[in-house]
């Protein structure tokens, strides 16, 4: 097992039996959701990126959003940024998150 980006709280990324586990990942507090989403979405990119995978080897995807009205604005995003390989498995739940001022979270799993 690979833990990296760790401090006493978390590790950014886990890497265990050729799966990579990513930490929940958020945009900047002061972006709509579009930009949050997508921010989210390219540090996700970049994480993947250092351990040698790339989004179209996520397996699934848990997206939290701080107020559901915002599911179609985060889709959006999440269609295009998508559009160039098969989506992943997903979820998406309502959920109070660590700052008031994020919009969106997403966790993802990924294959090595």
């Amino acid at each position: 097992m690979q833990k990296l980006h760790s401090d006493q709280r978390m590790s950014q990324i886990i890497i265990h039996n050729e799966t990579i586990y990513l930490s929940g990942q958020v945009g900047n507090a002061d972006e709509n959701i579009s930009a949050q989403t997508l921010t989210t979405l390219e540090k996700i990119k970049a994480l993947l990126e250092e351990v040698g995978s790339d989004k179209s080897k996520i397996l699934s995807a848990t997206v939290w959003l701080k107020d559901m009205s915002d599911f179609d604005a985060m889709n959006e995003v999440w269609e295009k940024w998508f559009s160039d390989v098969v989506p992943p498995a997903r979820a998406c739940g309502e959920s109070a998150l660590a700052s008031p001022d994020l919009l969106v979270e997403i966790t993802v799993i990924a294959a090595v």
